[in-house]
């Protein structure tokens, strides 16, 4: 949450002087709603205790000219039904779906219940946002959510992805939430926390015309008790006024003070208003056929029930204030509350609102019941293809608990689990995981158990244990299941790689997967042991074979891995192919992860082929993903892009936040991403001290592809700072590695550095030759550079200046900006001055609008740039008047051609 300002307590003047106090606050709300009107959107998160005036503050949002409003709230008992606020929110605007693109109004079906076929949050957000465009396009929209802090998981993903990319549509979003520890997903939101009111107000307040008459030091009393809460001040009178002190926190008062109204009720009245109490939908075609079941006379007992003030029945039954809902049924005794659930079951139609159904008989169980757990099961299935995680890991521990047999009730506490920890939730997936750990006594489940306690360890990420649990399942299943033991040995591997060999976890992994049950033919298992024990030479050629695979390449079942064996064999082309899939593969399959890593290894491919305008685009992209499917940000391939363009105020600050961060949560591999892009960073600076500290710590746990790549950087800065000794034993390491693949990118790289170390010319000349084979330009040109020093170190000007134009060229194309200051040094000091880049290029330009401006260029809509970039079309219209005002051009045309903007 950004920082919330505290709301003064002054009287206020004008439209809202009906609320005591809240001045500040209603500025801030018309401020917000006055942006809509005038076509801005934005959003808004009211924070405070229970009974503090933010339901009161919605309703003065409501009252403002000129907006349509559509309003949701959470309810405390609907927090595992996916997408239920989205739906209540959405449904005043369905009549629109025929305006929207099909793709968005299918899925909008689908998560509604509407259609047939699943759909995910990925698309979700999106397709809300084109219905809220839409229908905002008529008349600003005003979108209230109140009780955010009950949201259901799935709606809150939505909301706060659409609160963020409202910013170019007429829309507000207000939400009022209890407190900022509760507000979660709305952390980012701009927010306004509310203070209670002072001792005047709150005397004001009590003062009014339409308040109890109170003895003088009875209001002295609830003014001191309530401590400027609104609603006690209204409701501690009604709770009998002047009354002993009270220890009890004021939301505990004020629902006594509910409850205290149910007293003298007839029996009718309180069983109907526990019914309205179980059903958070409000729906008054439930709660009278409902009702009606119990032979309720709903005149008697309705008439009863309104006149305690806690409940309106109209065309929705709405209590008073989510307290007294809480309140009503908290007073209900379990036996009543349980009759409520079934004929609410009873009632709601299973056809289209299976659910709900499965929930209210969940709720109405004495004990177990397989008819009803098997339901819930379905119902999880449901929410999961709905990407409504969370609701499906409600619904599966609920069906576990009333799974009747051991085994059955084993195996789907097992699945809660999984669907815990897909939802993020870390803590609940491990407390759950303890009821089942002591009766995992068949071999197969304690692997099952402890592959769950490996992954809920690794997404701790401070806890190292992750590898160590999956190794005992590889052992667990050695006999059971040999292919599958040997895939465990591989998960262990992939965690021990992002954990990083610092803390000697992936060396312990390789050691024990020495022991795995043996393959059917060679692979990426056995060929990172032969690495471990026997080296790059004679690893290199099994890690080729099976990188490539005889029939299925490793890509397609281990990207990640894959990739880093790319990066080890020193073959970008290899690099190009895996990132290049990914992107495909994602897209096609419609996968957040596959697209993001496929994202994340095309900017990677990008910054280390200089195409650095393709970088940025890729990571606007990717955060656009991760942010609208709210996942861990990506942040090795934004090192390696800061690294590469070589601007030290933008980089080092970048550096200390991700290596921070890194260390917080023990992720070993991305700090040795920092220290290579500290070295290469420091080098292109002509800072070889830091560069040669970097390179060091770089290089030192032997990462795959990171201490490889890093090894020239350490050359260099050890050349340069007189540390012959230590250039000289890199060397040795780079060229085991290089000479065994053999690939131009290699042993280009490899013969500068050597040029470096030796002085021999024929190794610049090599090097020169080897890399104009190879696709990674800033390698290429930096060999130029190189050689262009040496020559000029030699007195040989023409030749020397010849290279060096080329070089400072080609790091001046790319964007490579403190390499091309190095060689525009050196083709001085020559006596040759270095050319200027002319026209516009993407200095100005953030990566979101460098995206935009390729996409454009290419020919793509708004419309696709939207969908790509989860924004309006409207947003992306504004971000392109933008993009041409920066750039100096008038027309999308004028995008094809721009340097670093083409394809």
């Amino acid at each position: 949450m950004k920082p919330p300002v505290t709301g003064s307590a002054a009287a206020p003047r004008g439209p809202g002087a009906r609320l005591v106090g809240r001045r500040d606050e209603i500025a801030h709300i018309d401020e917000l709603t006055g942006a809509a009107r005038a076509g801005r959107g934005g959003a808004l998160v009211l924070l405070g205790e229970a009974g503090m005036g933010k339901t009161a503050l919605l309703e003065h949002a409501r009252t403002a000219g000129g907006l349509r409003t559509v309003r949701a709230s959470g309810a405390q008992y609907e927090e595992e039904l996916p997408f239920a606020a989205l739906h209540h929110l959405c449904a005043p605007l369905l009549p629109r779906l025929a305006q929207l693109p099909a793709e968005h109004a299918e899925t909008l079906r689908n998560t509604f219940g509407l259609g047939a076929e699943a759909t995910d949050v990925f698309r979700i957000g999106l397709a809300a946002l084109a219905l809220l465009s839409s229908a905002a396009r008529e008349r600003p929209l005003l979108c209230l959510i109140d009780d955010a802090q009950w949201l259901d998981k799935a709606s809150l993903k939505v909301l706060a992805f659409l609160a963020r990319r409202v910013a170019g549509e007429p829309v507000a979003l207000l939400f009022a939430v209890r407190g900022p520890s509760a507000s979660g997903e709305l952390d980012e939101l701009p927010g306004l926390l509310l203070g209670g009111l002072s001792d005047t107000d709150a005397r004001t307040l009590l003062s009014a015309p339409s308040h109890v008459t109170l003895d003088a030091r009875v209001r002295e009393q609830i003014v001191a008790e309530a401590g400027g809460n609104p609603l006690a001040l209204l409701e501690l009178p009604r709770a009998g006024g002047f009354a002993p002190p009270d220890t009890a926190s004021v939301p505990t008062r004020i629902e006594r003070g509910y409850r205290s109204r149910l007293v003298g009720l007839p029996e009718a009245a309180r069983l109907l208003l526990t019914v309205a109490s179980a059903d958070p939908t409000g729906d008054p075609g439930l709660l009278w056929p409902a009702a009606g079941r119990l032979g309720i006379d709903l005149e008697e007992a309705g008439a009863a029930a309104t006149a305690t003030g806690l409940i309106d029945f109209g065309t929705r039954v709405r209590f008073c204030h989510p307290l007294a809902r809480s309140a009503v049924y908290r007073a209900a005794d379990a036996r009543l509350c349980r009759l409520a659930h079934r004929v609410l079951a009873e009632v709601t139609d299973p056809a289209a609102d299976p659910d709900r159904r499965a929930w209210h008989r969940a709720q109405a169980c004495t004990g177990p019941d397989e008819e009803v757990a098997a339901e819930l099961e379905r119902s999880a299935a449901r929410a999961s293809s709905r990407g409504g995680t969370a609701a499906a890991a409600a619904f599966l521990e609920r069906a576990a608990a009333l799974s009747p047999g051991a085994g059955e009730r084993a195996e789907r506490t097992l699945t809660a689990v999984r669907a815990h920890a897909d939802a993020g939730a870390v803590d609940a997936a491990a407390r759950l995981l303890t009821t089942v750990e002591d009766a995992a006594s068949d071999t197969g489940r304690q692997a099952r158990v402890d592959l769950l306690r490996g992954r809920l360890a690794f997404l701790r990420r401070t806890d190292e244990r992750g590898p160590a649990f999956v190794l005992r399942a590889a052992r667990h299943l050695a006999d059971l299941d040999p292919e599958r033991s040997r895939d465990c040995f591989l998960d262990a591997v992939e965690m021990s790689l992002v954990v990083g060999r610092a803390t000697g976890v992936m060396d312990r992994v390789l050691a024990e997967a020495r022991s795995a049950p043996p393959s059917t033919s060679p692979d990426v298992l056995d060929a990172l042991v032969r690495l471990a024990a026997d080296g790059h030479r004679a690893a290199y050629p099994l890690m080729r074979s099976v990188l490539d695979g005889d029939t299925v390449p490793l890509w397609t079942r281990r990207p990640a891995l894959a990739a880093m064996l790319a990066g080890e064999l020193w073959d970008p082309h290899t690099h190009a192919t895996i990132a290049d899939w990914l992107v495909r593969a994602g897209r096609d399959a419609g996968s957040p992860h596959l697209l993001r890593l496929g994202l994340a290894q095309s900017a990677s491919y990008a910054v280390l082929t200089g195409d650095l305008g393709r970088a940025m685009a890729a990571i606007a992209e990717e955060e656009a993903i991760a942010d609208a499917t709210d996942g861990h940000p990506v942040t090795y391939h934004r090192l390696q892009l800061a690294a590469m363009r070589g601007r030290r105020e933008e980089a080092l600050p970048l550096f200390a936040s991700v290596t921070a961060a890194a260390r917080a949560t023990g992720a070993g591999q991305l700090i040795a991403n920092t220290h290579w892009a500290k070295a290469l960073l420091h080098n292109a600076l002509g800072d070889h001290p830091t560069a040669l500290d970097a390179a060091r710590q770089a290089v030192a746990d032997g990462d795959l592809f990171l201490a490889g790549f890093s090894l020239p950087e350490l050359i260099e800065a050890a050349v340069r700072c007189g540390e012959h000794a230590t250039a000289v034993t890199a060397l040795a390491s780079l060229t085991e590695r290089t000479d065994a693949v053999g690939t131009p990118t290699g042993l280009g790289i490899a013969a500068y550095a050597r040029g470096l170390v030796t002085g021999v010319e024929d190794h610049y000349r090599q090097a020169v030759e080897h890399l104009d084979e190879s696709p990674l330009v800033p390698y290429r040109a930096r060999a130029r550079l190189l050689y262009g020093q040496w020559l000029r170190r030699a007195g040989r000007g023409r030749e020397c200046r010849q290279q060096l134009r080329l070089a400072h060229e080609m790091l001046t194309d790319v964007g490579a900006e403190a390499f091309a200051r190095r060689a525009a040094g050196e083709l001085r000091a020559a006596g040759e001055p270095a050319r200027t880049r002319s026209g516009p290029g993407l200095d100005g330009l953030t990566e979101q609008e460098v995206c935009i401006a390729r996409l454009v260029g290419t020919g793509a809509t708004s419309k696709e740039v939207a969908a790509r970039l989860f924004l309006s079309p409207r947003t992306v219209d504004a971000h392109l008047r933008n993009i041409f005002r920066k750039l100096g051009i008038g027309s999308r045309r004028q995008l094809r051609d721009l340097p670093g903007l083409g394809g």
